[in-house]
């Protein structure tokens, strides 16, 4: 049984990987050249490679700042992406400006990368030490204050409700009637709406379950081409105003699984808007 359950668990995560990181680095694939020899990375993944890398070790800024401006990803204009490093924030070269406004945070760019070091973790496991040391980059990083940047920043109801179109608001044109003017679109967290006020972790609040699901998912990548337990001792997740709260990989799952036992129907990922079962 207990192998079965490994099994299981661990051709979920390749199939999720080959799903989500397959275009990246679809050069993992062993060729009929080196077949004979051993499994080896193509010219184009060991460039992804070195671009991952590269993301991951270089120290960028994802702590809290008083002054700390909404992001711009909800409704503010972008104007012109500037790509140089400037010391606050996420690096650029995070993907912050695909999908808006619901995926336009660096955080998403954390777990999409860590579907490519999986698949390449498979290819060339003697490097274990590189692809840990680049997970465990992207699993610190989504324990920062930037993110969960939407759920410390976008509080109560938004403030735009009374300009949503159907160009602004995703599924607008599905929106009743008596809703539009007094709902938030996707994207809007509205963490400390009523009834279940403003909830500080990111974690441990109703709401927010997609920022915990993901990264639930790096976490167990991390241990995937680790082996190494790290994230299952105690650490810490940055919430609102920087309050810190105490955690482990395991009890992040047991949360989630009691969600999905009291909320049948589905937990709330922004407040307001749940996901199905």
């Amino acid at each position: 049984m207990g192998n079965n359950s490994s099994n299981s668990r661990r051709d979920f995560l390749k199939s999720a990987a080959l799903i989500g990181g397959g275009a990246a680095v679809g050069g993992c694939a062993v060729t009929s050249s080196n077949l004979a020899s051993h499994p080896s990375h193509n010219d184009r993944t060991r460039g992804w490679l070195r671009f991952i890398w590269d993301k991951a070790t270089t120290p960028d800024d994802w702590g809290y700042r008083e002054d700390l401006e909404l992001p711009w990803g909800i409704t503010l204009p972008r104007g012109e992406i500037n790509w140089t490093e400037d010391g606050v924030g996420p690096h650029p070269w995070w993907d912050q400006y695909t999908g808006a406004p619901m995926l336009s945070y660096p955080r998403f760019d954390l777990a999409d990368t860590s579907y490519g070091v999986m698949l390449m973790a498979d290819q060339t496991p003697a490097w274990r030490e590189v692809y840990t040391r680049i997970m465990d980059e992207l699993a610190t990083r989504h324990t920062s204050y930037w993110a969960a940047i939407d759920w410390n920043t976008f509080i109560g109801p938004s403030p735009e409700r009374a300009n949503y179109t159907a160009l602004n608001a995703p599924g607008y044109q599905a929106w009743p009637e008596r809703v539009r003017g007094n709902y938030d679109r996707p994207g809007w967290t509205a963490n400390g709406v009523e009834p279940w006020g403003l909830q500080p972790d990111p974690i441990g609040a109703d709401g927010n379950l997609f920022f915990r699901g993901w990264l639930n998912l790096i976490l167990s990548i991390y241990k995937y081409v680790s082996g190494d337990d790290k994230w299952e001792r105690p650490w810490e997740i940055a919430g609102y105003e920087n309050e810190r709260f105490e955690w482990t990989q395991p009890r992040v799952v047991e949360h989630v699984h009691q969600e999905y036992l009291d909320h049948p129907e589905g937990p709330d990922c922004e407040n307001t808007k749940i996901w199905p079962c």
